[in-house]
């Protein structure tokens, strides 16, 4: 299965530092269609009342038209699904996880009903339509021509994300156009709470050095500070190791078993997103590069779930990430 590569933003550097600076206040911008601040007040109180619609920015900073309040919202991204979950709203058509052909373990009790529409960032044309949609929750799609379809289908269609926006700036923008945004704050005000009694409740591991890593088939990928999951690990007041502690929300290119020394730390994460990645990873584990690892001669090494932790994240998978961690270095 060929898995789509979202970690890495391909974009060239003044697109995206021009995308970042969009989508930092992007989906966080909302009005009526007026100039008028008081035509604006208005407008918000007829749409709280339950009617009408509502104009939003979304992460590329296209002004976007949307309901009210939607009831029938389409997610193409894991990441578009957990957030409005989060929110305490059900889509009526999702998509596939990221490097897998159903939906996400770690959200599986909570679409079991719900139709799936494609894969990730791949929708089917004929499923979205026949899911009615009022509001489609497009992730970072930035394919223009499936951007066109979509929006044929209903206008309110939305990317979520800039190549640069962490999981908490686009959750805030979802829940901005869900007209959420206090539930949002509130969820992520929660989640910052645990993670921070988390990380103090880790004893001796408290502040540890913790290495993420993505098991690709050619070799490890270690993650830069700020993808999802090594800022769920900042935010529990862990550290990187030195090597790794880099300002970026990307990963490495696959490291050779020669350089495989760049992985290690107090504790290691591993994880795959697919079967040869897994496949992979278990080969290297009988070889002595492995095995002379220090995290690995302490037992501290760790296999998580790749859909969750090599992925932009969002609020219910940080939630997870925190167990994860919180479990093995207790």
């Amino acid at each position: 299965m060929t898995t789509p590569t979202r970690l890495l933003p391909f974009a060239p550097r003044r697109a995206v530092q021009v995308l970042a600076a969009v989508g930092a206040a992007a989906l966080l911008v909302t009005g009526c269609g007026s100039d008028s601040k008081d035509s604006d007040k208005k407008s918000d109180s007829s749409s709280e009342a339950g009617g009408g619609t509502r104009t939003v920015k979304d992460a590329t900073g296209t002004a976007v038209k949307v309901p009210a309040n939607p009831k029938r919202i389409v997610t193409l991204t894991q990441e578009d699904l957990d957030a409005v979950l989060a929110l305490g709203v059900k889509p009526v058509g999702i998509t596939n996880g990221q490097g897998l052909n159903k939906p996400p373990a770690y959200l599986a009790d909570k679409v079991k009903d719900i139709n799936v529409v494609g894969n990730l960032l791949q929708p089917v044309m004929d499923k979205v339509v026949a899911a009615k949609p009022d509001l489609i929750l497009a992730g970072d799609m930035q394919d223009e021509q499936m951007l066109k379809q979509l929006r044929e289908i209903t206008p309110a269609t939305l990317v979520t994300m800039a190549p640069t926006d962490d999981w908490k700036l686009s959750f805030r923008g979802i829940g901005n156009a869900l007209n959420k945004i206090n539930e949002a704050n509130k969820v992520i005000g929660d989640y910052e709470a645990k993670a921070k009694k988390a990380g103090e409740g880790l004893g001796g591991n408290k502040g540890a050095e913790v290495s993420i890593v993505r098991w690709n088939p050619d070799g490890p990928s270690w993650m830069e500070k700020k993808q999802f999951a090594s800022g769920v690990a900042l935010d529990m007041g862990l550290k990187r190791p030195k090597n790794q502690d880099k300002d970026g929300n990307a990963h490495t290119p696959p490291l050779s078993l020669e350089k495989i020394n760049e992985i290690d730390g107090d504790w290691l994460f591993l994880s795959t997103l697919t079967s040869d990645g897994e496949k992979a990873l278990k080969d290297v584990q009988e070889k002595p590069a492995y095995k002379d690892l220090n995290a690995v001669k302490k037992n501290h090494a760790v296999t998580v779930d790749g859909s969750v932790w090599s992925t932009r994240g969002g609020p219910i998978a940080s939630g997870v990430v925190v167990d994860d961690i919180a479990k093995a270095l207790k």
